[in-house]
């Protein structure tokens, strides 16, 4: 004679011990895996410094003069990998845009190092020189960002 009780009280055991196993691999299994997503994490090497002035002499000919200062003396740095000065959008006047500037610049370098080498900069230093007179504020926004 087979006794049900023990087969009942065996199969209730291996349906527990399954059901903990399933659940300990959804914990485990993505875990696996995280060396797949670290390479995009470490692809947030690249600093993006910008900076928006908001000039005194708010003519189209200032803002023109701070653009080309811009491109003279703050392109071309070692480890910049994205530059770019402009003026303001006139016909983006949407309820989410910050408008509260003249001129733009936008400067990505490839690393926090360049960045910071950039602060110090002769270049850099004498574009601030030259130009602080008319800024009525300086905005700066830095950000670690990624390709």
């Amino acid at each position: 004679m087979i006794n049900t009780s023990w087969h009942f009280s065996c199969a209730c055991v291996v349906s527990h011990v399954l059901d903990r196993y399933i659940a300990l691999l959804y914990v485990i299994l993505p875990l696996i895996h995280i060396e797949d997503k670290l390479p995009a994490m470490e692809k947030l090497t690249q600093i993006a410094h910008n900076v928006f002035f908001t000039l005194k002499d708010k003519s189209p000919e200032a803002q023109q003069k701070l653009v080309e200062a811009c491109q003279k003396y703050l392109s071309g740095h070692p480890g910049c990998v994205f530059f770019a000065a402009g003026v303001l959008t006139e016909e983006l006047n949407r309820p989410v845009n910050d408008r509260d500037f003249q001129v733009a610049l936008h400067v990505v370098f490839d690393s926090l190092e360049s960045q910071n080498a950039y602060q110090v900069a002769e270049r850099h230093v004498q574009f601030i020189e030259e130009n602080k007179e008319n800024w009525e504020t300086v905005r700066v926004f830095d950000s670690t960002v990624g390709s």
